[in-house]
Order: C-alpha cells, then structure tokens, then sequence
C-alpha cells in the first residue's frame, strides 16, 4: 500500500517536501464556497493497494460507476440479528437433534418408565429381581481372604460403592478395608479396658456396625453399651450416644436419612438423630434381649427378640407395633430382603421367610445347616447370621458351631417369596458372624471367627479369624436363548 494516504501531483509536490500534510478539502456547506470536493467510498471487495482521492472534479474527474445491488453488500450484523440467527441455528440443531434420536428417545421413555415402575415396586416391597437362577458356586481359589483383627470378628458393613469393607471384632478395632486390593486402609486401635476416658474408640467387644445410605456415618455399638459415630471416609471420631443399660446388638441407618435406629439387651429400641448429634425417642416391646436389628427407607424398623422368639415390625410415626411368631428356639439374627419381607435365622438351625402382612412364616427351613454330633446326641448347626441382597429372590445364611468345618449357604427365594429353595454353599472355617452383600449384587462378604460374637462358648482353635469375599458368578449367557430372545 502507498505509504502516503494522498496521490501526490505536479500542483502539491512542494508541499509534500516541506514536510507539511495536505488537509482534505471541507464539505459544501461547510464554510468552503470555493471548489467542489467529493470522496469517493472504498468498495467492499476492492484490492488492497486501491487509493482514495481527495482532488477537485477538475483535476481528477470521477468516472461514473455502476451502482451494486444491495444483496451483494456485505453489511455488518447487529447484536439483535446475532441473537436471532443464533437462536434459529439452535433450533434447527434441536430440530435435527429430535429427529436422529426419535428411536432413542423411545427407548429412554420405555427405561424411565420400567425405574418408575420398579420404584413402585420397591416401596410396596413387591420388588423381586430374579438373580438366583444365573448364580454358580464359585471355586475355592476365587474366595479371597482378609486377616487383619486380632480376635474374633463380629461384624462387618460394606460401603454404598462397594469399594471398601468395615470390620469390627473382639479386639475392639475397627479396620476399613479396599476391596480391590485387599489392603488396609484405616485402622482404629482397640483400647484396654479402663481406659475409656482417655482412649478415642472402643475399649469392649465391638458387637454390631452400619453405614450411611451416602457413606457419610459410620456407626459402632459395643459391650459397654456405647454407641460410636465415625466419618466414613477418613474413620474421624465424630460423637458418642450413651443411653442404653445393656450391650448394644444392632444398629441401621434408615436409608436415604442419617436417623439411626440402635437396638439393645435391655429389650429397648432407640431413635436418633445423627446430624443434630441428638437422641428422638425410645422404644419397649420384647420381653428379652433384642439380637438383631434391621430397616429400609421407610420410617420403621425391625427386630428379632431372642428368646422371647418374636420378630416385630416397629412403625415409628405411628408409635405402634406389630408382633410375629413363629421360630421354636431363640431368633439370632435378621434381615430385611425389600419393605414386605424379611429372613430370619434361629439357634435351632432353622431359617424363615416372612412377610409383614402374616404373622406366621411363609416358608421355614428346619436344620438349615444340617446337624453335627454323635447319631444320638446330633444337634443342628446355629445360624449366627443372615443376609439378603435387597429387592432380589437371593437370601444367604451363615452357620456356627463347635466345628471348624462350617458354610454359608445361598438360598433362592420362590415366587412371591413362598419358599426357600437351595443354591449352593460356600466351606468357611469358624463361625460366621456376619454376612453382607454388595449392592451391586457382584460378591457377598463373611465375617468369620474361632468364636460366636455373643460369647465363649466354644473356641474352635483350628479356625482363623478372617473375611471372605465370596464372587457371585453368573452362568455365562447361552447363545440360543439369545437367538430366542432376538
């Protein structure tokens, strides 16, 4: 481009060797009566090195021009036509969008659909995944092992993204464990007994544990009949409830809430408030012991009532209760399978299937476990613990005994949760205290000891103390149903 921004001529070379820059002409009108001036515009599309002319019509006449049609010009967008052609390129992207996900958008109808539904379900408690079908006892070289406490195992919780495991045992230590690796990732030492004041923990049997729906609590009950409240995530002691005059036996957090149910010995059930750090209400009811304690996402709870042989449904806004017999011995353990259904396990070996709408059980089997001892002195194995994998037809049980040789055995629930049907068993040694399984359904967790949780009765020195991480494997897929299916 010319460096200077006037053509130079004959007429004002002398000035431009001055050094001095020629002012363009004024406008008519501006004060200027003498020559003519006109500015001619720069095209859109001219060349770069055009020049623009500031002379009179007489020195450099302006050679007419074809006028351009205003289509061709190239005018500058505003920022309301910048919005409004936005927002029709939007549309026509949401338009196009629409049009290629027609079918996915079937699909996700039918799917949100089927959730709805299965929600509905759930809150009934007439949800029933059927699992059990698919399921293969797995080798012994797949179950893995985890040592780490230095006594008896009692309890254990699996977290809500099953990528840890919480233990507790009779050394009052807490250990969380990684899954995956089977490493330890916290431990809380065990304290010696008098040393309460001064110790952050437990200084007695650890006897039952639960964790938030979130992961957010973690809650330990102990023989001193303590209450401990920890931060899931960093094992952080956060409160301590008192208030209970017996050992505490259970504990459930109602899921979706961080109110905690805690049930005891001394035959009461207490409500708590865990974020306000607060105690609700307590309950009375059984006539013994409470030993297992258990609770969904509505506001109650059950309870199995030892040896007063009753199982009870408490609804906590209605201040009510419902009662339920049906075991001959003393009822161990408990757990709820969805809102209607629960399974219990008995020190007579047997195991029960109940729903809150019968106050007899549906379905009962005698010496689950089978028995141990001589023909004449044969006694049923003990059913020390149970477990369900919510909303699904699959149900566990563990057996204790003064045999080393014991097993958890997995049970299929028939339809409409009638009967209980064998699937297989899994060879542990010792008592199975505990049993949990992973919400996603991928493995069931044992807590195994030399001894029962509850007591010394037999001390089975050939058993390890340990927790199996048992896989559920599925039967792999068979081509021709699925060729059926299609």
């Amino acid at each position: 481009m010319s460096s200077s921004f006037f053509i130079k001529t004959k007429e004002n070379s002398k000035f431009s060797k001055k050094g001095k820059s020629i002012s363009a002409p004024k406008r008519k009108g501006d004060g200027d009566s003498g020559a003519k001036s006109k500015v001619r515009a720069k095209k859109p599309n001219a060349k770069f090195n055009e020049e623009i002319s500031s002379d009179s019509e007489a020195e450099s006449p302006v050679v007419p021009r074809k006028r351009q049609p205003v289509e061709d010009i190239d005018y500058a967008e505003t920022p309301q036509e910048k919005k409004l052609r936005l927002a029709k390129l939007y549309l026509e992207q949401l338009k196009e969008a629409d049009d290629n996900k027609a079918e996915d958008d079937d699909f996700e109808t039918d799917l949100v659909a089927g959730r709805l539904e299965e929600d509905v379900l759930e809150q009934k408690g007439k949800l029933q995944r059927l699992i059990a079908k698919d399921l293969i006892q797995p080798d012994a070289s797949e179950i893995r092992v985890l040592r780490g406490h230095k006594l008896p195992i009692t309890c254990l919780v699996i977290s809500p993204d099953d990528k840890c495991i919480f233990s507790a045992a009779k050394d009052c230590s807490i250990i969380k464990w990684d899954v995956e690796s089977g490493k330890k990732l916290h431990t809380i030492p065990g304290g010696r007994k008098g040393t309460e004041d001064r110790h952050v923990g437990h200084t007695a049997h650890i006897l039952c544990m639960d964790i938030s729906s979130d992961g957010k609590y973690l809650a330990t009950g102990d023989m001193n009949k303590l209450i401990m409240i920890w931060e899931g995530e960093t094992c952080k002691h956060l409160y301590k409830f008192t208030g209970h005059k017996g050992p505490v036996s259970g504990l459930s957090f109602r899921k979706g809430t961080h109110d905690l149910y805690s049930a005891s010995h001394d035959r009461s059930i207490k409500v708590w408030n865990v974020d306000e750090n607060a105690y609700v209400e307590t309950l009375f009811g059984h006539q013994d012991a409470i030993t297992g304690l258990d609770s969904l996402s509505r506001e109650r709870c059950v309870t199995a009532g030892g040896r007063d042989r009753t199982v009870r449904v408490w609804k906590i806004a209605e201040e009510s209760q419902l009662v339920f017999h049906g075991h001959e011995s003393s009822i161990d353990c408990i757990q709820l399978i969805n809102e209607e259904h629960m399974i219990t396990g008995a020190d007579d070996g047997s195991v029960s299937l109940w729903s809150v709408n019968k106050k007899k059980p549906l379905s009962t089997v005698k010496q689950a476990h089978g028995c141990h001892g001589d023909a004449a002195l044969e006694q049923p194995h003990w059913v020390a613990s149970v477990a369900a994998l919510q909303n699904s037809d699959t149900v566990a049980s563990g057996a204790s005994s003064c045999s080393h040789n014991s097993h958890v055995q997995l049970w299929k629930c028939g339809q409409y949760y009638r009967r209980l049907e064998r699937l297989f068993s899994v060879p542990v040694s010792g008592f199975v205290n505990s049993l949990k399984f992973s919400s996603s359904g991928q493995f069931l967790v044992a807590g195994v000891g030399q001894e029962h949780r509850l007591g010394r009765w037999w001390r089975l020195k050939e058993a390890k103390n340990g927790i199996y991480i048992i896989p559920l494997k599925r039967k792999p897929p068979n081509p021709e149903e699925n060729k059926m299916a299609e």
